[in-house]
């Protein structure tokens, strides 16, 4: 792509914008700068990699000190799978046949997961994950329902996940099928390409883009553009697919921060300028084992036209001079660290059309004081006569009969779209309000996908856990709502509670940003033998006002875990102990 890149946006109407204008700045946007340096040498900046044949390759002074995955990408270039057509080869070939070579076994291991499947070798070998790319969360009842088909074919193995990036993970997926179902994407109009390993993960929106009375701006624009440009309008994009690590991206659109751009690598905050809508800029926020840091400012402000040339200007700047050795210590944080924010600044101003960047806007239109609204349920749109309906799916765990009852309950009642959100709940936009009382009367909605849950359960989130990954330490989803459950039978809650389970410290259920988080870990029992536990956060905040929580107790074995929450809970969160009813145990 070239580097004169600009899409055309059509701004929103100032006279809708301007009268947040005049808000206090968003309170991330205020956090201290990362330091500057001033001893960055000249050659530290020269960039890491060069172009060989249309791939984005790791020069060879340097390569020393590279960790294992770097060499699997040196080794053998992973987007030739899908672009050279090499998955047609490894389908046709037998798992006992590619397990005989290193090589082989890293393009099941580590090179497909460019093509966003995951080899669950630990605990369902065999069997694929496969992630896709979903901008903003937004699919339809079509593709649900060939979702829903493909994950049948797999019986008990067949399953699929809603992510905290508003994305589809379907289970069960066998390696001959794989070129069969990455047609059956394209023909529905999506693809799991680049979603995986050192790529950009599913940008992140608002879930009520476009339908929200009080919102700043559609993001849905702006995530299908930077969902094409990344993946070249789903025919691969190798300009950006040889990243150091991986990297998030989101835009937001709410007052609420539905979209979490503290944690993102990039997060484009709605601002205006001298007249002009556009965007300030968040960097470098992620979670890692070794350390979690919440995204800083650029100080750096674009029109709605340069979003792409700046998101590709940042990860330029990320590909071109992250360090790719220690794994722990190669996202981009790291980089601005190394460089100081003004020094890493000037790399993404060099790599602008205009080598250019203007500084950031006093002009931000995300109002700080604003209290965080509840989705899940029935709202109003924007549009007279429409509401929307955000229904809570238990820690985000679909069968292929669900995904088919929700793409049919989308067709009659709404117009067969489908909301995804990062607490991996679905919301149902469009439907008339003459229809909805028939619509909350639906058997799916009574028995399975509540619009009216208890409050300790819409707040609950859960990674995979041990079931399927094998980084899992502990199963967190099935005892993320045995938990919440018991817990509920011990205490009357009245305001909202946000609980995460994690099953290692990846904490891919980001339990950092949770009221309470549990990431798994080993734990020893009052016999001192080893069991399944959990690290307790506390004190994780989303919104304007976000702080990442804190450890409160660590290697608390499971099966002490609901005392402990209750006590949590009555101390924290002003919840009332529940009195026993006679004769119970």
């Amino acid at each position: 792509m070239s580097s004169s890149l600009s899409v055309q946006f059509l701004s929103p109407p100032l006279s809708s914008a301007l009268p947040c204008c005049k808000q206090t700045r968003l309170a991330a946007a205020t956090t201290p700068l990362a330091p500057v340096s001033t001893d960055v040498e000249a050659a530290r900046l020269e960039p890491r990699v060069e172009e060989r044949d249309g791939y984005w390759v790791l020069k060879e002074k340097f390569r020393g000190g590279i960790n294992v995955q770097e060499k699997v990408k040196i080794q053998k270039e992973p987007m030739k799978i899908f672009m050279e057509n090499g998955i047609e080869e490894l389908a046709k070939t037998s798992f006992e046949e590619l397990e005989k070579s290193k090589d082989s076994k890293d393009d099941i291991d580590v090179r497909l997961k460019w093509l966003g499947l995951f080899h669950r070798r630990k605990n369902h070998y065999g069997r694929f994950m496969m992630r896709l790319k979903l901008p903003n969360g937004v699919t339809t009842s079509v593709q649900t329902k060939y979702l829903a088909s493909v994950i049948r074919k797999y019986g008990q193995d067949g399953c699929a996940d809603v992510t905290t990036r508003q994305n589809w993970q379907i289970r069960g997926v066998v390696l001959p099928d794989v070129p069969e179902i990455l047609k059956g994407l394209a023909e529905v109009g999506l693809t799991s390409l680049q979603s995986g390993m050192d790529n950009v993960r599913n940008p992140v929106g608002n879930p009520l883009a476009g339908i929200d009375p009080e919102e700043i701006v559609d993001t849905r624009p702006y995530t299908n553009f930077l969902s094409q440009y990344i993946t070249a309008n789903s025919l691969g994009n190798p300009t950006v697919t040889n990243l150091p690590r991986k990297w998030n991206v989101c835009v937001v659109g709410s007052h609420d921060l539905f979209e979490h751009p503290h944690i993102n690598d990039l997060a484009y905050m709605p601002a205006t300028k001298n007249g002009r809508f556009g965007f300030n800029l968040l960097v470098g926020g992620f979670f890692s084992p070794k350390r979690c840091a919440e995204a800083v400012p650029l100080d750096a402000w674009v029109s709605a036209d340069d979003v792409i040339p700046l998101c590709k200007a940042v990860l330029e700047a990320y590909r071109d001079l992250g360090t790719r050795g220690n794994r722990q210590k190669t996202r981009m944080m790291w980089l601005i660290d190394e460089l100081g924010i003004e020094g890493f600044r000037a790399e993404v101003a060099k790599r602008m059309p205009f080598q250019e960047l203007e500084r950031a806007s006093s002009e931000d239109l995300v109002q700080k004081q604003w209290e965080r609204r509840d989705y899940v349920g029935v709202h109003p749109q924007k549009q007279e006569g429409l509401s929307y309906v955000g229904l809570h799916i238990p820690v985000g765990r679909l069968q292929a009969d669900d995904m088919d009852e929700l793409a049919h309950v989308a067709d009659k009642y709404g117009t067969g779209e489908l909301r995804l959100t990062v607490e991996q709940n679905i919301i149902i936009p469009n439907v008339e309000n003459s229809k909805l009382e028939a619509l909350l009367k639906e058997p799916l909605l009574k028995n399975r996908f509540s619009p009216e849950p208890s409050i300790l359960m819409r707040g609950l989130v859960a990674c995979t856990g041990n079931q399927f990954c094998g980084q899992a330490i502990i199963e967190t989803k099935a005892r993320a709502l045995k938990v919440t459950e018991e817990v509920e039978r011990h205490v009357a809650v009245t305001r909202p509670v946000r609980m995460h389970w994690t099953g290692c410290p990846n904490t891919c259920a980001q339990v950092q940003v949770a009221d309470i988080g549990f990431m798994g870990c080993m734990a020893r029992d009052e016999n001192g033998k080893p069991c399944e536990g959990a690290d307790v956060y506390l004190g994780g905040r989303i919104g304007s006002d976000s702080h990442l929580g804190d450890v409160y107790k660590k290697s608390v074995p499971c099966k002490d875990l609901v005392p402990l929450v209750v006590d949590i809970l009555v101390k924290h969160f002003g919840a009332v102990p529940r009195e026993r009813e006679e004769g119970e145990d």
